[in-house]
């Protein structure tokens, strides 16, 4: 079955709803490039990881210029994954995954010409429509059928991201059959505060198709 992660949570009350839909991953941003309302200090961020209920894995998504900087907001947030986006090269991510007690996935773009070895150096892949500073959260979709041909390609989890909403979610699945599916803005209301009703239609129709 499909999991499901909803990202860029940053209020108790969104955090506890993802966990009531049956969300497998939360995300909480903090301490990438660009500006975001789903921005979180790094003690903000600590204290939401640290309500997540148990069997539920908590995902910190940064954008670091170097590896010692995940390392130092790593130790302060304490999640369980490292989702890593940005222009760190492969080497980097693997040097990284020795230093942090915390398995690492790295946000690449579908496009990029690394792909390969950044399966090799991460634990898995997210793939994302980025923009030129290797951020997601666009809200665009990218080809999925090209994403279906590097799920079936690599050894390593894929991550499906990049404008899922619960209504192409099913589709999705179905046509790329990743590990799992991510999704922060196309479950809001406003950027940064989630949509309750969406999440859990979400979560639902993600584990229907993956069914």
């Amino acid at each position: 079955m499909t999991r499901v992660k909803i990202c860029g949570l940053t209020r108790e009350a969104d955090r506890n709803a993802a966990v009531g839909a049956g969300a497998d991953a939360l995300g909480f941003i903090s301490g990438v490039p660009v500006e975001t309302p789903r921005e979180l200090g790094a003690r903000e961020a600590a204290e939401l990881v640290a309500g997540v209920e148990p069997f539920v894995t908590s995902v910190l998504v940064t954008g670091p210029d170097s590896v010692q900087e995940v390392v130092t907001r790593q130790e302060r947030v304490g999640a369980d994954v490292v989702q890593v986006h940005g222009d760190l090269p492969p080497a980097s991510v693997g040097g990284l995954r020795e230093r942090v007690d915390a398995s690492v996935v790295v946000a690449v773009d579908i496009a990029n010409e690394r792909i390969g070895a950044y399966a090799a150096a991460a634990d898995g892949l997210l793939l994302d429509s980025t923009t030129e500073t290797g951020m997601g959260g666009t809200g665009e979709t990218h080809d999925w059928n090209r994403s279906h041909e590097l799920v079936a390609s690599v050894d390593s989890p894929v991550v499906l991201a990049g404008g899922l909403t619960p209504a192409n979610v099913g589709e999705a699945v179905e046509t790329v059959d990743p590990f799992a599916v991510d999704v922060s803005s196309g479950v809001e209301t406003d950027p940064g505060q989630k949509d309750h009703n969406a999440i859990r239609a979400f979560v639902t129709r993600a584990a229907g198709a993956g069914a």
